[in-house]
């Protein structure tokens, strides 16, 4: 039987999150949002352990760096911080041409960065010497969301008129793009050989590669998917409707986790979701400045 059970609540924040990363070899969650600063938490004793580091201006998105010490950080005023997490340290200080950085991505088997800037334009350093190798054009209006496949051949992009890109990894062209959504891309996600896409419109989708042939799709939440997360083979989604889902790959509804339901969950909106595959820990974020840990039973 499928159980999602809250196991804790962490606080301290004094503004909305808006983005969770977990690092499973560790068990440690990093959170940060409005607060101006990337907060570190243990998720074994579910406490604090420390503020990792402050930063100028509001986090939009952290991504961990494989086989590194290092964490980035994607800000509001368009800096992509490298930190050092054991020692911490600010090993590199990047910067888009224009606005906020809203996603990021590691491209391992090139040992590249990639970021989107709020014009549309994607930037890809070295993770070597962070030298800026390409800029490319995705779109000509704001892009949200990028996700990376799980062979690292692939990178889609949603825009905000709803519209897919699909890019090669190797030299970055075009594969394919399609209008998708009604509404922007809000989030994405590779899980095996699919792209899952979430949007403002509330609707989820499931593709086949490299042209976007629906499989399937649905219509989960009231509001804005801001999430989709990958817990084994089934997906979670999260939204601005304040609830949390579980579905499996075709998209039947496993689990529904409100307040309305009698359940301690999230008050306000949720803006992200990660999760610990070894220890089986969910966790969420969003506006009411909470992360709530679940423990997930399949």
């Amino acid at each position: 039987m499928t159980e999602i059970s809250l196991q804790g609540t962490l606080t301290g924040h004094q503004n909305p999150i808006y983005t969770l990363e977990v690092d499973t070899s560790r068990h440690l969650l990093y959170s940060a949002g409005n607060d101006k600063g990337i907060v570190e938490w243990d998720l074994v004793s579910q406490q604090f352990k420390r503020l990792l580091c402050a930063v100028p201006s509001s986090v939009y998105c952290l991504k961990l760096i494989p086989d590194t010490d290092w964490i980035a950080a994607g800000m509001r005023n368009g800096e992509l911080f490298i930190i050092q997490r054991t020692e911490p340290q600010l090993i590199a200080k990047l910067k888009v041409d224009k606005g906020a950085i809203f996603s990021i991505q590691i491209l391992s088997s090139k040992n590249e960065i990639i970021a989107i800037g709020e014009e549309g334009k994607a930037y890809v350093w070295s993770l070597d010497g962070f030298q800026l190798l390409y800029t490319f054009l995705v779109s000509k209006d704001r892009v949200r969301t990028i996700a990376v496949s799980e062979d690292q051949k692939n990178i889609a992009f949603g825009d905000k008129q709803g519209v897919v890109y699909i890019h090669v990894a190797d030299d970055f062209h075009l594969i394919t793009q399609s209008a998708k959504h009604e509404m922007g891309i809000s989030s994405m996600l590779f899980h095996k050989e699919y792209l899952y896409t979430a949007g403002r419109d509330a609707r989820l989708y499931k593709f086949s590669l490299p042209f976007l042939e629906k499989q399937a799709e649905v219509t989960p939440h009231f509001f804005t998917i801001y999430g989709i997360c990958a817990v084994s083979d089934h997906l979670v989604t999260v939204s601005r409707d304040k609830t949390i889902k579980l579905w499996d790959q075709n998209f039947r509804l496993l689990k529904n986790i409100s307040k309305d339901k009698g359940i301690d969950s999230h008050q306000l909106s949720i803006n992200s979701v990660a999760y610990d595959k070894d220890i089986k820990v969910l966790c969420t974020a969003g506006d009411d400045k909470q992360i709530k840990l679940w423990s997930v039973e399949l």
